[in-house]
Protein backbone atom coordinates (compact mmCIF):
# COMPACT_ATOMS: atom_id res chain seq x y z
CA UNK A 1 0.00 0.00 0.00
CA UNK A 2 1.51 3.66 -0.80
CA UNK A 3 0.22 6.64 -1.82
CA UNK A 4 0.86 8.76 -4.88
CA UNK A 5 0.15 12.03 -6.03
CA UNK A 6 -1.62 13.38 -8.95
CA UNK A 7 -1.79 16.80 -9.95
CA UNK A 8 -4.91 17.96 -8.21
CA UNK A 9 -5.24 15.45 -5.46
CA UNK A 10 -3.78 12.90 -3.54
CA UNK A 11 -4.89 9.34 -4.88
CA UNK A 12 -4.43 6.60 -2.36
CA UNK A 13 -6.06 3.15 -3.42
CA UNK A 14 -6.05 0.60 -0.09
CA UNK A 15 -7.32 -3.30 -0.72
CA UNK A 16 -5.48 -5.72 1.44
CA UNK A 17 -4.74 -8.45 -0.69
CA UNK A 18 -4.86 -11.82 1.17
CA UNK A 19 -3.13 -15.07 -0.32
CA UNK A 20 -2.07 -18.29 0.62
CA UNK A 21 -1.10 -21.05 -2.09
CA UNK A 22 -2.89 -24.50 -1.16
CA UNK A 23 -1.37 -27.62 -2.22
CA UNK A 24 -3.41 -30.36 -3.33
CA UNK A 25 -3.90 -34.00 -1.74
CA UNK A 26 -1.95 -35.31 -4.18
CA UNK A 27 0.89 -32.84 -2.88
CA UNK A 28 3.48 -34.15 -0.64
CA UNK A 29 3.55 -32.63 2.45
CA UNK A 30 5.69 -29.65 3.17
CA UNK A 31 8.79 -29.38 6.41
CA UNK A 32 8.15 -25.55 6.26
CA UNK A 33 5.72 -23.04 6.08
CA UNK A 34 5.68 -20.09 4.67
CA UNK A 35 3.91 -16.39 5.39
CA UNK A 36 4.27 -13.17 3.44
CA UNK A 37 2.26 -10.17 4.65
CA UNK A 38 1.97 -6.47 4.36
CA UNK A 39 2.86 -5.70 7.92
CA UNK A 40 4.51 -7.88 11.19
CA UNK A 41 1.90 -7.91 13.16
CA UNK A 42 0.09 -9.54 11.00
CA UNK A 43 2.79 -11.84 9.64
CA UNK A 44 3.39 -12.84 13.69
CA UNK A 45 0.05 -13.54 13.72
CA UNK A 46 -0.29 -15.38 10.67
CA UNK A 47 2.99 -17.57 11.71
CA UNK A 48 1.36 -18.03 15.37
CA UNK A 49 -2.04 -19.43 13.99
CA UNK A 50 0.03 -21.89 12.02
CA UNK A 51 2.23 -23.21 15.07
CA UNK A 52 -1.11 -23.66 16.82
CA UNK A 53 -1.99 -26.09 14.40
CA UNK A 54 -4.35 -23.36 11.92
CA UNK A 55 -4.24 -24.29 8.12
CA UNK A 56 -3.47 -21.60 5.35
CA UNK A 57 -7.18 -20.48 5.73
CA UNK A 58 -7.21 -20.13 9.72
CA UNK A 59 -4.10 -17.65 9.54
CA UNK A 60 -5.73 -15.65 6.20
CA UNK A 61 -8.98 -15.07 8.69
CA UNK A 62 -6.78 -13.86 11.91
CA UNK A 63 -4.37 -11.93 9.53
CA UNK A 64 -7.64 -10.13 8.13
CA UNK A 65 -8.62 -9.20 11.27
CA UNK A 66 -5.51 -8.03 12.82
CA UNK A 67 -4.62 -5.67 9.10
CA UNK A 68 -8.14 -4.13 10.38
CA UNK A 69 -6.13 -2.85 13.35
CA UNK A 70 -2.43 -2.25 12.60
CA UNK A 71 -3.36 -1.64 8.68
CA UNK A 72 -6.36 1.06 8.75
CA UNK A 73 -5.29 2.24 4.74
CA UNK A 74 -6.44 -1.22 3.47
CA UNK A 75 -6.50 -3.64 6.07
CA UNK A 76 -10.70 -3.88 6.93
CA UNK A 77 -14.14 -5.04 8.41
CA UNK A 78 -15.54 -2.04 6.19
CA UNK A 79 -14.58 -3.16 2.64
CA UNK A 80 -14.83 -6.47 1.57
CA UNK A 81 -12.52 -8.91 -1.11
CA UNK A 82 -11.78 -12.05 -2.68
CA UNK A 83 -10.25 -15.00 -0.77
CA UNK A 84 -8.74 -17.83 -3.65
CA UNK A 85 -8.55 -21.00 -2.12
CA UNK A 86 -6.33 -24.27 -3.25
CA UNK A 87 -7.26 -26.91 -0.56
CA UNK A 88 -7.54 -30.99 -0.84
CA UNK A 89 -6.94 -30.83 -4.53
CA UNK A 90 -10.15 -27.99 -5.03
CA UNK A 91 -10.24 -24.48 -5.84
CA UNK A 92 -13.07 -22.26 -4.02
CA UNK A 93 -13.08 -18.68 -4.53
CA UNK A 94 -15.01 -17.01 -1.56
CA UNK A 95 -16.33 -13.41 -2.87
CA UNK A 96 -16.58 -10.85 -0.16
CA UNK A 97 -17.03 -8.11 -2.48
CA UNK A 98 -19.25 -4.77 -1.34
CA UNK A 99 -22.48 -4.28 -2.77
CA UNK A 100 -24.44 -1.89 -3.68
CA UNK A 101 -27.07 -0.51 -0.67
CA UNK A 102 -30.81 -1.12 -1.96
CA UNK A 103 -31.48 2.38 -2.39
CA UNK A 104 -28.75 2.56 -4.94
CA UNK A 105 -29.36 3.51 -8.68
CA UNK A 106 -27.42 4.67 -11.59
CA UNK A 107 -27.27 7.83 -11.89
CA UNK A 108 -26.67 8.55 -8.41
CA UNK A 109 -23.53 10.53 -9.07
CA UNK A 110 -24.80 12.81 -11.85
CA UNK A 111 -25.86 16.44 -11.81
CA UNK A 112 -29.19 17.71 -13.13
CA UNK A 113 -26.87 18.08 -16.56
CA UNK A 114 -25.99 14.63 -16.15
CA UNK A 115 -22.03 15.00 -15.47
CA UNK A 116 -20.65 13.10 -12.71
CA UNK A 117 -20.30 15.00 -9.27
CA UNK A 118 -16.52 15.44 -8.60
CA UNK A 119 -15.52 13.13 -5.31
CA UNK A 120 -19.18 11.84 -4.28
CA UNK A 121 -18.22 8.21 -5.03
CA UNK A 122 -14.86 8.75 -3.43
CA UNK A 123 -15.29 10.56 -0.33
CA UNK A 124 -18.13 10.91 2.96
CA UNK A 125 -20.98 8.94 3.16
CA UNK A 126 -22.51 8.21 -0.06
CA UNK A 127 -19.10 6.61 -1.05
CA UNK A 128 -19.40 3.20 0.79
CA UNK A 129 -20.73 0.21 -0.75
CA UNK A 130 -22.04 -2.95 1.87
CA UNK A 131 -19.42 -4.31 3.64
CA UNK A 132 -18.62 -8.02 3.29
CA UNK A 133 -14.81 -9.01 4.82
CA UNK A 134 -16.71 -10.25 8.31
CA UNK A 135 -19.35 -12.52 6.18
CA UNK A 136 -16.23 -13.53 3.55
CA UNK A 137 -14.03 -14.55 6.51
CA UNK A 138 -17.41 -16.37 8.28
CA UNK A 139 -17.99 -18.37 5.16
CA UNK A 140 -14.31 -19.45 4.28
CA UNK A 141 -14.13 -20.17 8.49
CA UNK A 142 -17.56 -22.42 8.25
CA UNK A 143 -15.82 -24.19 4.95
CA UNK A 144 -12.45 -24.61 5.40
CA UNK A 145 -11.06 -23.45 9.19
CA UNK A 146 -10.48 -25.80 11.68
CA UNK A 147 -9.64 -23.94 14.63
CA UNK A 148 -12.38 -22.18 16.93
CA UNK A 149 -13.31 -18.56 15.25
CA UNK A 150 -12.89 -16.96 18.80
CA UNK A 151 -9.14 -18.19 18.97
CA UNK A 152 -8.87 -16.41 15.22
CA UNK A 153 -10.06 -12.91 16.11
CA UNK A 154 -9.01 -12.92 19.32
CA UNK A 155 -5.02 -11.34 18.20
CA UNK A 156 -7.05 -8.49 16.71
CA UNK A 157 -9.09 -7.92 19.33
CA UNK A 158 -5.73 -7.46 21.55
CA UNK A 159 -4.08 -5.34 19.17
CA UNK A 160 -7.03 -2.79 19.18
CA UNK A 161 -7.70 -2.72 22.78
CA UNK A 162 -3.85 -2.78 24.00
CA UNK A 163 -2.91 -0.65 21.31
CA UNK A 164 0.16 -1.02 18.72
CA UNK A 165 3.29 0.46 18.19
CA UNK A 166 2.71 2.63 15.21
CA UNK A 167 5.35 2.03 12.40
CA UNK A 168 7.12 5.41 10.74
CA UNK A 169 5.65 4.48 7.23
CA UNK A 170 1.88 4.21 8.96
CA UNK A 171 2.09 7.68 10.49
CA UNK A 172 3.66 9.24 7.50
CA UNK A 173 0.89 7.92 5.48
CA UNK A 174 -1.67 9.09 8.32
CA UNK A 175 -0.34 12.81 8.15
CA UNK A 176 -0.35 13.10 4.37
CA UNK A 177 -3.91 12.14 4.02
CA UNK A 178 -4.95 14.56 6.94
CA UNK A 179 -3.56 16.95 5.27
CA UNK A 180 -4.83 16.12 1.53
CA UNK A 181 -8.03 15.82 3.45
CA UNK A 182 -7.78 19.83 4.57
CA UNK A 183 -6.37 21.09 1.41
CA UNK A 184 -9.16 19.67 -0.47
CA UNK A 185 -11.55 21.02 1.86
CA UNK A 186 -12.78 17.22 2.66
CA UNK A 187 -15.15 17.31 5.93
CA UNK A 188 -15.14 13.68 6.91
CA UNK A 189 -14.42 12.47 10.55
CA UNK A 190 -10.87 10.72 9.82
CA UNK A 191 -8.74 13.16 11.73
CA UNK A 192 -10.80 13.21 14.66
CA UNK A 193 -10.05 8.68 15.17
CA UNK A 194 -6.42 8.91 13.49
CA UNK A 195 -4.68 12.58 14.98
CA UNK A 196 -3.00 10.39 17.55
CA UNK A 197 -1.42 7.78 15.51
CA UNK A 198 2.79 8.96 15.72
CA UNK A 199 5.55 7.26 14.39
CA UNK A 200 6.54 4.47 17.57
CA UNK A 201 4.09 5.74 19.84
CA UNK A 202 1.05 3.13 21.06
CA UNK A 203 -2.32 3.79 19.22
CA UNK A 204 -5.10 2.61 20.27
CA UNK A 205 -8.93 1.66 19.36
CA UNK A 206 -11.25 0.84 22.06
CA UNK A 207 -14.42 1.54 19.74
CA UNK A 208 -12.89 -0.91 17.18
CA UNK A 209 -12.35 -3.15 20.02
CA UNK A 210 -15.39 -3.38 21.04
CA UNK A 211 -16.92 -3.55 17.53
CA UNK A 212 -14.14 -6.69 17.18
CA UNK A 213 -15.40 -8.41 20.66
CA UNK A 214 -19.10 -8.65 19.22
CA UNK A 215 -17.88 -10.39 15.75
CA UNK A 216 -15.57 -12.33 18.07
CA UNK A 217 -18.46 -13.70 20.26
CA UNK A 218 -21.47 -13.70 17.82
CA UNK A 219 -19.57 -14.23 14.44
CA UNK A 220 -21.01 -12.62 11.74
CA UNK A 221 -24.36 -11.73 13.03
CA UNK A 222 -21.60 -9.42 15.32
CA UNK A 223 -21.49 -6.98 12.68
CA UNK A 224 -24.39 -7.62 10.18
CA UNK A 225 -27.34 -7.63 13.37
CA UNK A 226 -27.85 -6.47 16.64
CA UNK A 227 -25.67 -3.51 18.31
CA UNK A 228 -23.31 -3.05 15.15
CA UNK A 229 -25.64 -2.64 12.46
CA UNK A 230 -28.20 -0.50 14.87
CA UNK A 231 -25.03 1.75 15.23
CA UNK A 232 -24.05 1.63 11.44
CA UNK A 233 -27.49 1.85 9.99
CA UNK A 234 -27.87 4.88 13.32
CA UNK A 235 -24.50 6.89 11.45
CA UNK A 236 -25.90 6.59 8.57
CA UNK A 237 -29.33 7.85 8.77
CA UNK A 238 -27.84 11.02 10.87
CA UNK A 239 -25.10 12.08 8.09
CA UNK A 240 -27.85 11.34 5.02
CA UNK A 241 -26.56 7.99 4.07
CA UNK A 242 -28.40 5.25 2.21
CA UNK A 243 -27.27 1.79 4.11
CA UNK A 244 -29.71 0.51 6.44
CA UNK A 245 -30.00 -2.42 8.70
CA UNK A 246 -32.05 -4.78 5.95
CA UNK A 247 -28.60 -3.98 3.77
CA UNK A 248 -26.56 -5.43 6.23
CA UNK A 249 -28.93 -8.23 7.33
CA UNK A 250 -29.24 -9.10 3.47
CA UNK A 251 -25.44 -9.27 2.84
CA UNK A 252 -24.25 -12.36 2.12
CA UNK A 253 -20.72 -13.82 0.81
CA UNK A 254 -20.65 -16.30 -2.05
CA UNK A 255 -18.27 -19.21 -2.92
CA UNK A 256 -17.68 -19.15 -6.45
CA UNK A 257 -15.99 -21.75 -9.10
CA UNK A 258 -12.67 -20.23 -9.72
CA UNK A 259 -10.83 -19.86 -13.55
CA UNK A 260 -8.43 -22.45 -14.08
CA UNK A 261 -6.62 -22.78 -17.56
CA UNK A 262 -3.50 -23.99 -18.79
CA UNK A 263 -0.90 -22.03 -19.51
CA UNK A 264 3.19 -22.63 -20.55
CA UNK A 265 2.85 -26.27 -18.88
CA UNK A 266 0.97 -24.98 -15.91
CA UNK A 267 -2.34 -24.54 -14.84
CA UNK A 268 -3.43 -21.06 -13.80
CA UNK A 269 -6.00 -21.02 -10.65
CA UNK A 270 -7.54 -17.18 -10.59
CA UNK A 271 -10.25 -14.92 -9.98
CA UNK A 272 -13.36 -15.16 -11.90
CA UNK A 273 -16.00 -12.04 -11.78
CA UNK A 274 -16.75 -10.16 -10.22
CA UNK A 275 -12.81 -9.91 -10.35
CA UNK A 276 -11.82 -8.27 -13.90
CA UNK A 277 -8.12 -9.75 -13.10
CA UNK A 278 -8.17 -13.24 -13.80
CA UNK A 279 -9.33 -13.03 -17.21
CA UNK A 280 -7.37 -10.12 -17.66
CA UNK A 281 -3.76 -11.71 -16.82
CA UNK A 282 -4.93 -14.79 -18.76
CA UNK A 283 -5.52 -12.91 -21.64
CA UNK A 284 -2.04 -10.97 -20.85
CA UNK A 285 -0.68 -14.41 -20.75
CA UNK A 286 -1.32 -16.10 -23.69
CA UNK A 287 -1.26 -13.16 -26.06
CA UNK A 288 2.14 -12.67 -24.82
CA UNK A 289 2.72 -16.74 -25.52
CA UNK A 290 1.57 -16.25 -29.06
CA UNK A 291 3.35 -12.65 -29.89
CA UNK A 292 6.74 -13.18 -28.36
CA UNK A 293 9.85 -14.10 -31.29
CA UNK A 294 10.65 -17.64 -30.99
CA UNK A 295 14.49 -16.07 -29.07
CA UNK A 296 12.01 -14.69 -26.25
CA UNK A 297 12.55 -11.03 -25.25
CA UNK A 298 15.24 -9.89 -22.53
CA UNK A 299 13.31 -8.94 -19.11
CA UNK A 300 11.99 -5.19 -19.18
CA UNK A 301 13.56 -4.84 -22.57
CA UNK A 302 12.13 -2.01 -25.24
CA UNK A 303 10.33 -4.79 -27.13
CA UNK A 304 9.42 -6.61 -24.38
CA UNK A 305 7.46 -3.50 -22.39
CA UNK A 306 5.81 -2.48 -25.56
CA UNK A 307 4.65 -6.06 -26.36
CA UNK A 308 2.88 -6.07 -22.83
CA UNK A 309 1.08 -2.72 -23.62
CA UNK A 310 0.18 -3.16 -26.69
CA UNK A 311 -1.84 -6.34 -24.90
CA UNK A 312 -2.76 -4.22 -22.36
CA UNK A 313 -4.81 -1.84 -24.88
CA UNK A 314 -6.73 -4.74 -25.73
CA UNK A 315 -7.07 -6.68 -22.43
CA UNK A 316 -8.66 -3.02 -21.01
CA UNK A 317 -10.73 -2.38 -24.02
CA UNK A 318 -12.72 -6.03 -23.56
CA UNK A 319 -12.45 -5.32 -19.64
CA UNK A 320 -14.64 -1.93 -20.33
CA UNK A 321 -17.17 -3.54 -22.33
CA UNK A 322 -17.56 -7.27 -21.40
CA UNK A 323 -16.92 -8.05 -17.21
CA UNK A 324 -19.20 -7.22 -14.63
CA UNK A 325 -21.43 -8.67 -11.46
CA UNK A 326 -22.15 -12.34 -13.01
CA UNK A 327 -25.36 -12.25 -11.10
CA UNK A 328 -26.16 -9.64 -12.91
CA UNK A 329 -24.75 -9.91 -16.93
CA UNK A 330 -23.62 -12.71 -18.38
CA UNK A 331 -19.57 -12.62 -18.55
CA UNK A 332 -18.50 -14.38 -21.53
CA UNK A 333 -15.28 -15.99 -20.01
CA UNK A 334 -14.79 -18.91 -22.04
CA UNK A 335 -15.37 -16.49 -24.95
CA UNK A 336 -12.62 -13.58 -23.71
CA UNK A 337 -10.08 -16.55 -22.88
CA UNK A 338 -10.15 -19.05 -26.06
CA UNK A 339 -7.45 -19.12 -28.20
CA UNK A 340 -8.72 -18.77 -30.85
CA UNK A 341 -10.08 -15.12 -30.07
CA UNK A 342 -6.94 -14.53 -28.65
CA UNK A 343 -4.67 -15.41 -31.64
CA UNK A 344 -7.69 -13.00 -33.43
CA UNK A 345 -7.47 -10.59 -31.34
CA UNK A 346 -3.34 -10.01 -30.83
CA UNK A 347 -2.84 -10.51 -34.70
CA UNK A 348 -2.91 -6.48 -34.96
CA UNK A 349 -0.29 -6.30 -32.46
CA UNK A 350 3.48 -4.80 -34.18
CA UNK A 351 6.69 -5.35 -32.31
CA UNK A 352 7.63 -1.91 -33.93
CA UNK A 353 4.87 0.44 -33.70
CA UNK A 354 2.04 1.72 -31.44
CA UNK A 355 -1.34 0.95 -32.58
CA UNK A 356 -4.21 3.88 -32.61
CA UNK A 357 -5.89 3.64 -29.15
CA UNK A 358 -8.92 5.00 -30.74
CA UNK A 359 -8.88 1.96 -32.69
CA UNK A 360 -8.48 -0.73 -30.02
CA UNK A 361 -12.42 -1.49 -29.61
CA UNK A 362 -14.06 -4.74 -27.55
CA UNK A 363 -13.10 -8.05 -29.79
CA UNK A 364 -15.97 -9.89 -29.56
CA UNK A 365 -18.24 -10.60 -32.47
CA UNK A 366 -22.04 -9.57 -31.16
CA UNK A 367 -9.87 -0.92 -8.08
CA UNK A 368 -4.96 2.58 -6.25
CA UNK A 369 -2.65 0.40 -3.70
CA UNK A 370 -4.43 -2.66 -2.54
CA UNK A 371 -2.22 -4.67 0.18
CA UNK A 372 -1.45 -8.77 -0.51
CA UNK A 373 -0.04 -11.27 1.37
CA UNK A 374 0.34 -15.08 0.77
CA UNK A 375 0.86 -18.55 3.21
CA UNK A 376 1.50 -21.85 2.67
CA UNK A 377 0.92 -23.89 5.44
CA UNK A 378 3.08 -27.38 6.13
CA UNK A 379 0.66 -29.30 4.88
CA UNK A 380 0.39 -27.58 1.41
CA UNK A 381 -3.04 -25.67 1.79
CA UNK A 382 -3.23 -22.09 0.22
CA UNK A 383 -5.17 -19.41 0.44
CA UNK A 384 -4.74 -16.05 -2.25
CA UNK A 385 -7.13 -13.02 -0.37
CA UNK A 386 -6.98 -9.40 -1.67
CA UNK A 387 -9.39 -7.05 0.44
CA UNK A 388 -10.16 -3.94 0.22
CA UNK A 389 -11.36 -0.42 1.06
CA UNK A 390 -10.57 0.79 -2.17
CA UNK A 391 -8.67 4.36 -2.12
CA UNK A 392 -6.15 4.66 0.96
CA UNK A 393 -8.65 5.31 4.34
CA UNK A 394 -11.30 4.57 2.22
CA UNK A 395 -14.26 7.09 2.38
CA UNK A 396 -12.89 8.79 4.92
CA UNK A 397 -15.38 8.58 7.51
CA UNK A 398 -15.39 6.18 10.39
CA UNK A 399 -18.57 5.04 11.89
CA UNK A 400 -19.14 6.65 15.00
CA UNK A 401 -19.26 4.30 17.91
CA UNK A 402 -17.38 1.09 15.66
CA UNK A 403 -14.60 2.91 15.10
CA UNK A 404 -13.87 1.68 11.75
CA UNK A 405 -13.31 3.01 8.08
CA UNK A 406 -15.90 2.90 5.95
CA UNK A 407 -15.24 1.75 2.01
CA UNK A 408 -15.51 4.02 -0.69
CA UNK A 409 -15.71 1.06 -3.60
CA UNK A 410 -18.74 2.76 -4.92
CA UNK A 411 -16.00 4.23 -7.80
CA UNK A 412 -15.73 0.69 -9.04
CA UNK A 413 -19.05 0.94 -10.65
CA UNK A 414 -19.55 3.02 -13.88
CA UNK A 415 -20.90 6.18 -13.06
CA UNK A 416 -21.72 7.01 -16.56
CA UNK A 417 -20.52 4.90 -19.62
CA UNK A 418 -17.36 6.10 -21.33
CA UNK A 419 -16.49 8.11 -18.05
CA UNK A 420 -13.47 7.31 -16.57
CA UNK A 421 -13.14 6.43 -12.30
CA UNK A 422 -10.47 7.53 -10.30
CA UNK A 423 -8.20 5.16 -11.44
CA UNK A 424 -8.77 5.68 -15.33
CA UNK A 425 -10.65 2.88 -16.01
CA UNK A 426 -13.43 3.37 -18.10
CA UNK A 427 -17.00 1.04 -17.79
CA UNK A 428 -20.15 0.58 -19.41
CA UNK A 429 -23.45 -0.78 -18.74
CA UNK A 430 -22.40 -4.32 -17.64
CA UNK A 431 -20.63 -2.30 -14.28
CA UNK A 432 -23.52 0.12 -14.29
CA UNK A 433 -25.14 0.90 -10.64
CA UNK A 434 -27.44 -1.11 -9.27
CA UNK A 435 -29.33 -2.35 -5.97
CA UNK A 436 -27.28 -5.24 -4.28
CA UNK A 437 -25.00 -5.67 -7.40
CA UNK A 438 -20.88 -6.01 -6.76
CA UNK A 439 -18.44 -3.61 -8.34
CA UNK A 440 -16.31 -4.33 -10.49
CA UNK A 441 -12.58 -5.28 -9.22
CA UNK A 442 -9.06 -5.55 -10.61
CA UNK A 443 -8.50 -7.63 -7.43
CA UNK A 444 -6.22 -10.56 -8.92
CA UNK A 445 -5.76 -13.42 -6.30
CA UNK A 446 -4.01 -16.29 -8.02
CA UNK A 447 -2.27 -19.43 -7.38
CA UNK A 448 -0.11 -21.41 -9.99
CA UNK A 449 0.02 -25.27 -10.17
CA UNK A 450 2.01 -27.83 -11.59
CA UNK A 451 1.24 -31.23 -11.06
CA UNK A 452 -1.85 -30.39 -8.69
CA UNK A 453 0.71 -28.91 -6.57
CA UNK A 454 0.87 -25.35 -5.89
CA UNK A 455 4.11 -23.92 -7.54
CA UNK A 456 3.46 -19.83 -6.53
CA UNK A 457 1.15 -17.61 -5.15
CA UNK A 458 0.92 -13.80 -5.93
CA UNK A 459 -1.22 -10.49 -5.79
CA UNK A 460 -0.54 -6.95 -5.01
CA UNK A 461 -2.50 -3.44 -4.46
CA UNK A 462 -2.37 -0.66 -6.92
CA UNK A 463 -6.62 -0.49 -8.70
CA UNK A 464 -5.75 -1.51 -12.01
CA UNK A 465 -2.53 -1.49 -11.88
CA UNK A 466 -2.77 -5.11 -9.45
CA UNK A 467 -3.61 -6.68 -12.74
CA UNK A 468 0.27 -5.69 -14.42
CA UNK A 469 1.87 -6.83 -11.06
CA UNK A 470 0.10 -9.74 -11.08
CA UNK A 471 1.14 -11.26 -14.67
CA UNK A 472 4.17 -10.00 -14.31
CA UNK A 473 5.30 -11.57 -11.33
CA UNK A 474 4.13 -14.72 -12.87
CA UNK A 475 6.25 -14.27 -15.52
CA UNK A 476 9.09 -13.15 -13.92
CA UNK A 477 8.77 -16.37 -11.87
CA UNK A 478 8.60 -18.70 -15.04
CA UNK A 479 10.14 -17.09 -17.61
CA UNK A 480 12.78 -15.61 -16.42
CA UNK A 481 13.18 -17.68 -13.20
CA UNK A 482 13.72 -15.43 -10.70
CA UNK A 483 13.54 -15.71 -6.75
CA UNK A 484 10.78 -14.47 -4.60
CA UNK A 485 13.23 -11.63 -3.90
CA UNK A 486 13.98 -10.91 -7.23
CA UNK A 487 10.42 -11.38 -8.37
CA UNK A 488 8.82 -8.30 -5.92
CA UNK A 489 11.64 -6.04 -6.34
CA UNK A 490 11.78 -6.10 -9.89
CA UNK A 491 10.66 -2.72 -11.91
CA UNK A 492 7.61 -3.40 -13.30
CA UNK A 493 5.07 -1.38 -15.49
CA UNK A 494 1.25 -0.72 -16.77
CA UNK A 495 -0.16 0.64 -19.77
CA UNK A 496 -4.37 0.21 -19.82
CA UNK A 497 -5.22 1.70 -22.77
CA UNK A 498 -6.35 4.83 -21.49
CA UNK A 499 -4.59 7.61 -20.59
CA UNK A 500 -3.31 7.25 -23.99
CA UNK A 501 0.51 6.21 -24.87
CA UNK A 502 1.18 6.51 -21.08
CA UNK A 503 3.13 3.61 -19.54
CA UNK A 504 3.66 3.97 -16.04
CA UNK A 505 6.25 2.35 -14.22
CA UNK A 506 8.49 2.02 -11.41
CA UNK A 507 12.15 3.78 -11.45
CA UNK A 508 14.58 1.23 -12.82
CA UNK A 509 13.84 0.63 -16.26
CA UNK A 510 17.40 1.96 -18.45
CA UNK A 511 17.08 4.92 -19.57
CA UNK A 512 18.19 3.42 -23.31
CA UNK A 513 14.73 2.06 -22.61
CA UNK A 514 13.00 4.45 -21.60
CA UNK A 515 14.71 6.93 -24.51
CA UNK A 516 13.05 4.15 -27.16
CA UNK A 517 9.86 4.00 -25.84
CA UNK A 518 9.67 7.34 -25.75
CA UNK A 519 10.57 7.57 -29.61
CA UNK A 520 8.19 5.25 -30.56
CA UNK A 521 5.91 7.62 -29.25
CA UNK A 522 4.99 6.58 -25.76
CA UNK A 523 5.11 8.85 -22.68
CA UNK A 524 6.78 7.56 -19.52
CA UNK A 525 5.56 8.03 -15.75
CA UNK A 526 7.39 7.08 -13.34
CA UNK A 527 5.46 5.95 -9.99
CA UNK A 528 5.70 3.61 -8.08
CA UNK A 529 2.39 1.17 -7.95
CA UNK A 530 1.64 -2.24 -5.92
CA UNK A 531 2.99 -4.04 -3.28
CA UNK A 532 3.57 -7.82 -4.10
CA UNK A 533 4.08 -10.54 -1.52
CA UNK A 534 4.82 -13.60 -3.26
CA UNK A 535 5.24 -17.34 -2.43
CA UNK A 536 6.80 -19.98 -4.44
CA UNK A 537 7.56 -23.71 -4.53
CA UNK A 538 10.98 -24.78 -5.63
CA UNK A 539 11.40 -28.38 -5.46
CA UNK A 540 9.82 -29.12 -2.48
CA UNK A 541 11.68 -25.85 -0.47
CA UNK A 542 9.31 -22.46 -0.10
CA UNK A 543 10.81 -19.08 -0.44
CA UNK A 544 8.45 -15.98 0.21
CA UNK A 545 8.98 -12.10 0.00
CA UNK A 546 7.30 -8.59 0.95
CA UNK A 547 7.93 -6.39 -1.50
CA UNK A 548 10.85 -3.80 0.07
CA UNK A 549 8.89 -0.66 -0.44
CA UNK A 550 6.40 -1.23 1.95
CA UNK A 551 6.13 -2.27 5.47
CA UNK A 552 5.48 -5.76 4.96
CA UNK A 553 7.51 -9.26 6.27
CA UNK A 554 7.97 -12.40 4.64
CA UNK A 555 8.80 -15.82 7.19
CA UNK A 556 9.49 -19.14 6.13
CA UNK A 557 9.67 -21.26 9.12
Amino acid sequence: MGLFFAPSKLIVKSVLVLQFAAFSVLAQPLSQSAVAMPDSFSADAAKSILEQGGNAVDAAITAQFVLAVTLPEAGNIGGGGFMLIQKDGKGDFIDYRETAPTAAHRDMYLDEQGNVIANKSIYGIHASGVPGSVAGMWLAHKKHGTLKWEELVQPAVTLAEQGFVVPPKLAKGVSNYIAHLKEQKINVNFEKYFADVKANKVFKQPELAATLKRIRDNGQDGFYKGETANIIAKFMHQHGGIINQDDLKGYTAKSRTPIKASWNGYEVLTSPPPSSGGIAILQWLKMYELQKPDAGLAHNSTQYVHLLSEIGKRVFADRAEYLGDPDFFDVPVNALTNINYLKERSNGISLTAISTTENIKPGLKESEQTTHFSIVDKMGNAVANTTTINLGFGSGVVVEGAGFILNDEMDDFSAKPGVMNVFGAIGGKANEIQPHKRMLSSMTPTILLKDNTVKMVTGSPGGTTIISSVYESILNAVEFDMTAEQVVNSPRFHHQLWPKNIIRTHIGLTDSVKAELTKMGYTIDENHFGDLHVIINKEGQLDAASEASGRGKSIVF
